[in-house]
């Protein structure tokens, strides 16, 4: 057996990682030393998706459940408002949701990539007939802009005007050429994302030439990049940085990719001149400054400046995209690999602190190992794809339900709760899009080279056609349930020596390696096997890795064999624990590990699904275990706190007190409100305007936006009384006042001071104000450009007579 040194991540990026991992195997078996002088390749391209078929596994199925859904999408109702613009005839009426907001048009570029990468993945002749319709329709509606200031353009983004009349959204360039630029982030002028939204239909485009051969693509993209350009090139430097205030997507990256196909350096220099400062230079400088940033919309950015780096050398943009892809890997991940709360990155190393059912948008993951794409290209090492495979299996693989093929925008981590899934017509979220795309692609990173090394860097059972090196190969497997894995030559030009790189995984305390029926000792190097030879039809290679069970911690967690919070991982397989079917309320509380040795309590039900039951060291009861991954319709708890004995029973009489803690707050209350419920709402005679209900780690909550507000009932008694409110302690930037009965009774200001809980504000209501009254009105206003709350529950209650 091989047994590596179990380095850290960093140290493996780094290039520690080499030959030394190695001690001689332990077997009766005779031993073949190769040593044919190869080293790893210092770069590597991935073997193009129409050279990979899939097999039967689980990622066969998603990609089975993405196409059938893909194929009940209708082209001609994402084209609803690109024809509408253009003054053509609609041919059927558009899809809800989003594609029913001012983001409409951003699914039809998703769309055209999915379909140009399901024809890539499967060479289903329907995928492209759709690619090719879909180009031809927006060459039409292109034409039809005519030659004036219009030309090049075509977009399915609305405006939403002041009056609240839903427009064409092309009237917003005037303005912005003009200097008249305003956002909040997300909308731009009223429009919700264009850049991104024309970043997605770009892709879209680009993925139609490229992998489907479509000629017409090319054109059409050329042309919207001028457009664009004119806008641009009417603004300066500063109001650049403006526009990249509003999310952007990797529209960076759009202008590159058109350089590089068009050779036109105007695209290049547009390129680089979208560089968003705000993001860009911490990076550039190497430090971590993404707490409170909104997660998904910085990561397009570093890919597009990933690209650029490959494209010009230059050094900055290549250690921003390192620096970023080191700080989300090794300071904001969650174990199933996604990242961010409510969609935004919080403090470095806080993930203990935010394990909510709001937790890692998949939308996030999919451009996470976009990103790892490009960094592993640049210098192979299986730490890279170690994080990939991590990400791949358990948070994208969960975020499709293979049984109707439907996603989650939210994969949520805190314990019972369930995944919610899209509707086929009436969500087209982003990560319903992203979705549509990962689920079309599986097999596109299986396999990369350079040269004559063929690097295996997940393993998937499928068939490659290695065409650069007249080589098909069979790779067979159960993994990640078993850790057997057998490649089969099934062709190879026997006269020419090759090598083969096997990443073996940083969990992997040991492997075993035969090539046919001979255990061999070979090259080990940045993590990756290396075997190189002359190889002739029907050679097999044998990898074995032992998989065991282990526990992981959160990040921000010290290692300890208490005091944690802990998730089981075994081998790439993050593991739950099974709280019930989806579709059945759960009420209990999140179980928790007591005792010493724990991982020795946990027994195999059913290893070939990798099911495992505890015995005596959970609380409240002992659970099953399985892949967290395939819980699609039950409920789950991932993440446990760990306790001693002792610990538990201080833990547990704790639990007790402020369980009587709450029993003397019932006893003093009068009413209660709980925001965003809606019997409660419409108990309490709820009003409002510019509010939303929101809900966070399973509590429903509401807000108002600026220039709007909350108002309900609540009852009240003679006494001395206060209101209590709940908020949550992160909340930045929010400033309102609370009235009763339109007096104003407090200002508040929310500004984050209580990180990772929740926190109740007592706020005394004047005796006058309740005198010989009922019921009072209780109302949330936002001070002008800020937000009310949100607001999780209000009370009204007796003021205790310790405080009286």
């Amino acid at each position: 057996m091989a047994k590596p040194k179990n380095l850290p991540r960093r140290q493996m990026l780094q290039g520690i990682a080499g030959s030394a991992f190695l001690t001689s195997f332990a077997s009766a078996s005779p031993v073949i030393k190769l040593t044919y002088p190869f080293e790893l390749p210092k770069k590597a391209a991935p073997i193009s998706l129409e050279q990979v078929r899939l097999l039967p596994s689980p990622y066969y199925d998603a990609v089975v459940a993405n196409k059938a859904y893909l194929l009940r999408l209708k082209p001609d109702r994402f084209l609803h408002n690109y024809h509408q613009f253009a003054g053509l005839p609609v041919k059927d009426k558009a899809y809800g949701g989003w594609e029913a907001d001012t983001i409409a048009g951003e699914a039809l570029g998703h769309y055209l990539t999915a379909l140009s990468l399901m024809y890539a993945q499967t060479g289903d002749s329907e995928m492209r007939k759709r690619v090719d319709y879909i180009v031809n329709e927006l060459e039409l509606a292109q034409n039809a802009q005519g030659s004036g200031d219009s030309a090049g353009y075509i977009a399915g983004f609305m405006r939403k005007r002041k009056s609240g009349e839903i427009v064409d959204g092309k009237e917003i360039f005037p303005e912005i050429m003009a200097g008249n630029i305003h956002s909040a982030g997300f909308d731009l002028n009223g429009c919700w994302v264009p850049f991104y939204n024309w970043h997605k239909l770009f892709a879209g485009l680009l993925d139609a030439q490229s992998l489907c051969g479509n000629t017409q693509a090319l054109p059409v993209a050329l042309k919207l990049a001028a457009y664009i350009d004119k806008v641009f090139a009417a603004l300066n430097d500063e109001q650049v940085q403006q526009v990249l205030n509003c999310e952007h997507g990797g529209i960076n990256e759009s202008f590159a990719e058109l350089y590089v196909r068009s050779k036109d350096v105007r695209w290049l220099k547009l390129a680089e001149r979208l560089y968003h400062n705000k993001t860009m230079v911490p990076m550039r400088e190497g430090r971590d400054e993404l707490a409170n940033l909104h997660a998904n919309t910085q990561i397009p950015k570093l890919i597009g400046l990933a690209r650029l780096a490959e494209i010009t050398g230059e050094r900055g943009y290549e250690k921003a995209a390192i620096q970023f892809w080191e700080s989300v890997t090794q300071h904001h991940s969650y174990v199933i690999g996604g990242h961010g709360d409510r969609e935004y990155f919080n403090a470095p190393d806080t993930v203990h602190q935010h394990i909510s059912e709001q937790t890692c948008e998949a939308c996030g993951t999919y451009n996470m190992l976009k990103l790892t794409r490009h960094l592993f290209s640049w210098r192979p090492n299986a730490a890279y794809f170690d994080f990939y495979e991590r990400g791949h299996i358990n948070h994208i693989l969960a975020h499709q339900n293979p049984k109707t093929g439907m996603f989650t925008y939210m994969t949520p981590l805190m314990s019972g709760m369930p995944r919610e899934f899209s509707t086929e017509e009436d969500s087209f979220w982003c990560c319903v899009l992203s979705g549509m795309e990962s689920h079309a692609k599986h097999g596109d990173s299986i396999y990369w080279s350079h040269k004559d090394c063929l690097f295996v860097n997940l393993y998937i059972p499928s068939s490659l056609n290695w065409r650069e090196q007249a080589v098909n190969l069979t790779m067979t497997t159960h993994y990640p349930f078993e850790g057997n894995i057998q490649l089969n030559l099934d062709k190879t030009q026997e006269a020419k020596p090759f090598a083969i790189a096997l990443r073996i995984p940083g969990w992997a305390k040991d492997f075993s390696l035969r090539v046919n029926d001979e255990i061999i000792k070979p090259s080990l190097q940045n993590g990756y096997c290396l075997i190189y030879r002359r190889w002739k039809k029907n050679d097999k290679i044998r990898l074995q890795l032992p998989i065991t069970m282990r526990f992981e911690n959160a990040l921000g967690q010290p290692a300890k064999e208490d005091e944690s919070i802990v998730a089981f991982v075994r081998g790439p397989l993050v593991m739950a624990a099974d709280l019930g079917a989806a579709d059945k309320d759960y009420k209990g509380q999140a179980p928790a590990l007591v005792g010493a040795k724990l991982l020795e309590k946990i027994t195999p039900v059913d290893g070939s699904k990798a099911q495992y039951q505890s015995t005596g060291i959970m609380r409240p009861e002992d659970l099953r275990l399985q892949p967290f991954y395939a819980m699609y319709e039950r409920r789950a708890a991932v993440y446990f706190n760990r306790f001693t004995d002792a610990q538990w029973l201080v833990a547990a009489d704790q639990y007790h007190k402020e369980l009587a803690e709450l029993k003397a707050i019932a006893e003093r209350s009068v009413d209660i409100m709980h925001l965003g419920e809606m019997q409660a709402e419409r108990d309490h005679q709820l009003e409002s305007a510019i509010s939303y209900p929101v809900s966070y780690r399973g509590r429903n909550g509401r807000d108002a936006r600026t220039g709007g507000f909350f108002s309900f009932k609540m009852k009240v008694k003679p006494g001395k009384l206060e209101l209590q409110a709940t908020y949550w302690g992160e909340e930045r930037n929010r400033r309102f006042s609370i009235l009763v009965d339109q007096q104003e009774i407090a200002k508040v200001e929310l500004n984050g001071r209580q990180p990772g809980v929740f926190f109740d504000q007592t706020y005394t209501i004047p005796e006058a104000l309740s005198a010989g009254k009922s019921h009072v009105i209780v109302r949330f206003q936002p001070e002008t450009g800020y937000t009310a709350g949100p607001a999780f529950s209000c009370r009204i209650m007796e003021i205790s007579k310790l405080r009286a």
